[in-house]
């Protein structure tokens, strides 16, 4: 991908599923397609499973950034990799051994990414930095769509892009929950590189100007609080 941060990913989590096909290709303008996958047990909800991934590889050119909200990432890996997904995120509170599982994702050709829920510090990474090619702060606390952005993350964005900035190979920093046009340039100005946006895409009736409002209120400086 050659656009400049920062890059918009749709979620379809707050797509309608009754015409899916449909929604993915109104958006067809983003940089990647993300994907949340739920189980019902590390958070309240049920969503989709590597049929659903496979399919929508197989009608969209965009990459699938798959979010994996389940306990026992480890046990379904190979099973969302084969379905297509070119990231595969966990969450650092569902894997016991993280840098073991991060190295399966890599190994599977898969980009890996590692999540934190907004109570999580980020000391809880501290020793798997090098093997993560994303890191993906949620900005709420996981499981639905629509909710406000939680303000206290922003500090820890900003640390996030501190430290990956150390690196040889720096990680991608990502943020998820509650991004809206109004607050794109505060998460940006954190340090934030890819915004998964759900309602704020998929709510509005022109999804080519919502993408737009994303990476144009992403590339000013200021913005309106929410």
């Amino acid at each position: 991908m050659t656009r400049p941060f920062p890059w918009v990913a749709p979620s379809i989590l707050s797509a309608d599923f009754a015409r899916l096909g449909e929604e993915v290709a109104a958006v067809g303008e983003a940089d990647l397609l993300h994907v949340d996958v739920m189980d019902g047990h590390f958070v309240p909800n049920l969503t989709v499973g590597p049929g659903v991934v496979g399919a929508l590889h197989r009608v969209t050119p965009l990459p699938l950034d798959v979010h994996l909200m389940i306990s026992e990432p480890d046990r379904y890996l190979e099973e969302f990799a084969a379905a297509g997904a070119a990231f595969l995120t966990v969450h650092v509170e569902a894997c016991p051994h993280l840098h073991r599982t991060l190295e399966h994702i890599r190994a599977l050709g898969v980009k890996a990414g590692v999540a934190l829920n907004p109570a999580t510090p980020l000391e809880t990474i501290r020793y798997v930095w090098e093997a993560a090619d994303l890191v993906l702060v949620m900005t709420v606390n996981p499981g639905f769509g629509g909710q406000r952005l939680v303000e206290a993350v922003l500090p820890k964005i900003r640390r996030a892009r501190r430290l990956s900035g150390r690196l040889r190979q720096p990680p991608l920093i990502e943020v998820d929950g509650g991004v809206t046009a109004a607050n794109a340039s505060r998460l940006v100005e954190a340090g934030a590189q890819i915004l998964v946006a759900g309602s704020a895409v998929f709510g509005a009736a022109d999804r080519r100007a919502a993408l737009a409002a994303l990476r144009a209120g992403g590339s000013r400086p200021g913005g309106s609080r929410t």
